[in-house]
């Protein structure tokens, strides 16, 4: 029986990675929030939030793995990606841990595809938000 997964069991690609990864037939996963998604998001991006900002600080989501298997199967090849990479790195853990055997984390997030030019012409402050979730 395998043991728990841990953060050094997360493949982490850069985004030019991540892009082949996306063309060769992967999912793309965003954990950030509903309101960052739907600023801008990757092109046939699935939404899932990993963690909500409430009145009492910022929590995890406690049915993300729920919704997850809701919109994906275990065997699914899937990019996981946030705003920088450390949301979408401990739900990739998660995941690792619920069974998924094939979530790649890509490191950078959303900031970082913006950023290298993949999300189209549009300016960085019209596509990218601020990290609430830097630690």
């Amino acid at each position: 029986m395998e043991g728990t997964k841990g953060h050094e069991d997360v493949m982490t690609v850069d985004v030019h990675t991540a892009k082949d990864l996306l063309g060769s037939g992967h999912h793309y996963l965003d954990v950030r929030s509903v309101e960052e998604f739907n600023k801008s998001h990757i092109d046939n991006a699935l939404n899932v939030p990993y963690m909500f900002i409430t009145e009492e600080g910022r929590v995890k989501n406690p049915d993300f793995l729920t919704q997850v298997a809701a919109i994906s199967e275990k065997e699914d090849h899937s990019v996981v990606g946030c705003n920088s990479g450390g949301r979408s790195f401990r739900a990739c853990v998660d995941l690792l841990n619920a069974g998924y055997k094939h979530v790649t984390n890509m490191g950078g997030g959303y900031s970082a595809w913006v950023d290298s030019g993949l999300a189209g012409d549009k300016p960085a402050e019209e596509l990218k938000t601020a990290c609430k979730f830097r630690p």
